[in-house]
This record gives structure tokens, sequence and C-alpha cells, in this order.
């Protein structure tokens, strides 16, 4: 599948944080639930292509599910969503278990909340549930894999773990590892503007220039069609970085807490509405110019095969 585009769609967004918090009783810290706004929300059922489509919730990343299932249901319910399924997944064996494979087949959106994303590449990292779940992203049309927070950062192959935001650019503040590997080419940051993670997303790209950075914002994600092709959705901002143009950048030879210097980072800023292209790393103000520049292509491409071949 690999040279295969999916046919599947992704939506990767960045989280909100909801009015109530729960604590954490080892660190005395308080947390904030993470929250699809409805206007996301309506956007992942549209994309199904289903007024009512079967969805499956998938909480294994949170560290309070049945908070976390009851703030889904209650948002697919004012949607007018009757088909809503939580899969309460907390081990390995959880995920082989036949009812929920049966139910992943059935399903038309499957949907991963908030939490720790290394908890969803412990769980579902080379089980039969996931390679399930890429089998129907890439063969199904209209199959919706969508994350929010932790459960977008898990889309990518290669996935930020975590790391010190008041830290970032200082060499091995940022954790990487293996995500659900989704997409190949990205690497995602959640929570981006008001939790300041663009030295996190920075670090990051430097140290892996061939991927392209996404820091999604509050309320806000991208819609992921063919593999590559993003559509900012919501209501803040998308940040692209683009790192295949880098000139000097330290970030492998520099030790552990060196400062790292990057050369020629480049940055887009994503609004609703707005489009890019990861294969082509093209931005676009709206899918008109976007569907323009794909036609303008085809007749380049069509006009060079039939060209005359030279003579002698």
């Amino acid at each position: 599948m690999k040279d295969q585009k999916p046919l599947g769609k992704l939506i990767a967004i960045g989280g909100n944080e909801d009015k109530g918090t729960y604590p954490n009783p080892r660190t005395k810290k308080k947390y904030y639930l993470n929250f699809f706004e409805l206007g996301i929300l309506k956007r992942v059922i549209l994309e199904s292509g289903k007024e009512d489509p079967q969805i499956e919730v998938i909480t294994t990343a949170s560290m309070i599910p049945e908070e976390v299932a009851r703030i889904y249901l209650s948002s697919f319910t004012m949607l007018n969503c009757n088909n809503v399924n939580i899969m309460d997944i907390r081990t390995r064996e959880d995920a082989l278990q036949p009812h929920y494979l049966e139910r992943l087949r059935r399903a038309d959106i499957v949907m991963f909340s908030g939490g720790n994303q290394s908890r969803l590449t412990e769980m579902f990292g080379d089980t039969e549930f996931l390679a399930m779940l890429k089998q129907r992203y890439y063969e199904q049309p209209n199959f919706i894999i969508a994350g929010t927070s932790a459960g977008a950062v898990a889309m990518s192959k290669t996935m930020i773990k975590g790391g010190s935001v008041p830290d970032a650019l200082m060499k091995g503040a940022v954790k990487m590892g293996s995500g659900l590997g989704f997409l190949d080419n990205v690497v995602i940051d959640s929570h981006f503007v008001k939790r300041g993670r663009f030295g996190r997303l920075l670090e990051a790209v430097a140290l892996h220039p061939k991927l392209i950075g996404i820091g999604l914002g509050e309320d806000t994600g991208v819609l992921i069609t063919e593999g590559n092709q993003l559509e900012a959705i919501g209501s803040n901002l998308v940040i692209i970085m683009d790192g295949h143009k880098l000139e000097h950048n330290n970030a492998a030879a520099a030790k552990k807490g060196e400062a790292i210097s990057i050369e020629n980072m480049l940055l887009h800023v994503l609004v609703k509405g707005n489009l890019y292209d990861v294969t082509q790393r093209e931005f676009y103000p709206d899918l008109k110019l976007r569907q323009q520049a794909a036609e303008s292509e085809r007749l380049t491409a069509g006009k060079s095969a039939n060209a005359p071949a030279p003579a002698g």
C-alpha cells in the first residue's frame, strides 16, 4: 500500500480546552479535557457521506475514558447521530477481541480521543486491529479516521511523544517515536497555539527535515484526502513547517542540551478553507485555485506526452 493513494480520509484536530478539569493524583496537576467543537464534528459527519453514520470512539489514550466517552456521546447526540459506540480498549488483549474487530469492519467513522499518544502505539502497534484500520483507510472511499490532540499526533509514522516546551530547540528536549503510520511524510503537533509549541515542532522538523511539520491550533484541524491534500477546518490556525530547503541545520550534530540553529525554514499559516499539498509542498488560498493548478498540471503533462519525438 506504500505507493497507493488512500481512498479514505483523515481528520486531525488540535483539541480544545473544555471548562472541566480533572486532577492527576501523582503530580497534583490539573489536565484539561479535549473537546470537539460542534462545527468540526459536523464536518466529520459530512465527510462520511451519511446522515447517521456508524461511529466508533476509541478512548484508549485518555486517563479518564468514562468521562471522555460521555462527552462524545452527548456531542454526537446534539448532532442527531444515533449509531455511536465507545471502544473502551485499555490493553493489547482488548484490541484483539473479536467483537471490536467486527465493529471496526462496520464503522463509517473511527475517532481517537485525546490523552497520551504513546498509549495508542503501545495498545495498537503491530495488531490485527491496526492492520484492518489501515486497509479500510486505503481501500474504502469516505471511510473516516479522526483524532483530536493525542489522537491527531499519533496519525503519522514519525510521532512526537512529548517534550519540554520551555527547553524546545535545545537538543533532546523533544521526544520522538513511532506513531500509527497512516501518514509517512508529516509530523503533527497539537494544542499548538495556546501551549506555545512552535519550538517543539521546529526541533522535530530539524531532526527530520524530509517531513512536513503540521501544527494544529485549538478548535482547528486538517482534512487530509489522498494522503497528502490538506484543508484547514475550524476557527484557529494551522502552521505548516517545511524543512526541505534548510541550509544550515546543526540538529543532527548538536550534543544533548546544546542549542539548535536552523537556516531557511519555510513556514505557512493556514486558516479555514486554505489548502496545502504535502507532496508538492504548495499552499493554495482556496479549493478553486487548487483545482485550477491541478488542471494546468494535467494539460501540461498531456502536451508533453503528445509532443513529437525529436528528429534523428
